[in-house]
């Protein structure tokens, strides 16, 4: 086997290093620009455990307000009603909590159902998180917890192979 030179050994690392920079999905969500009740993107497609680089950006929406963006397991029940309702239950009996903003109404009861998470973000403020995609395929909901909004503001991101 020939012997590779120290430049085709940078240049091979370099590439290698850039597949698996390529690999990220780079996600922008903000609320959407005529309903501050929803989230401008309602399906995302990722891979099964691809890194994931999302931002939501409170910015745009007609009437400011704070969300969030909670990722959940996937439920038993068709569109994974479930976990959603139990979720979104448990964020607003938040409401009553004098700590629920300190706690981004990330409920603590949800843990289990709650596979990544970005803080409580003010209007005209943003978060980035970084995670990876569920091992198994399928369907998983991503709500804003803040009280009430989880009724409207969710989404779906679709895991595949």
């Amino acid at each position: 086997m020939p012997k590779l030179s120290k430049i085709a050994v940078i240049a091979l690392a370099a590439t290698v290093l850039h597949a698996q920079e390529a690999e990220v999905a780079e996600i922008e969500l903000k609320p959407h620009a005529s309903n501050p009740l929803g989230y401008d993107k309602t399906d995302l497609a990722v891979k099964v455990g691809q890194k994931i680089k999302l931002t939501l950006n409170n910015t745009g929406s007609i009437v400011p307000q704070p969300h969030n963006f909670l990722l959940l397991r996937k439920g038993k029940m068709p569109d994974n009603k479930d976990v959603i309702d139990a979720v979104g239950a448990q964020a607003n009996l938040m409401m009553g909590d004098p700590q629920g903003m300190a706690k981004h109404y990330i409920p603590e009861a949800s843990k289990a159902d709650i596979l990544a998470h970005t803080k409580l973000v003010q209007a005209n403020g943003s978060d980035t998180i970084e995670f990876t995609a569920p091992a198994e395929e399928g369907d998983y909901a991503y709500i804003c917890t803040f009280p009430g909004h989880w009724l409207l503001m969710r989404g779906v991101m679709h895991v595949t192979k």
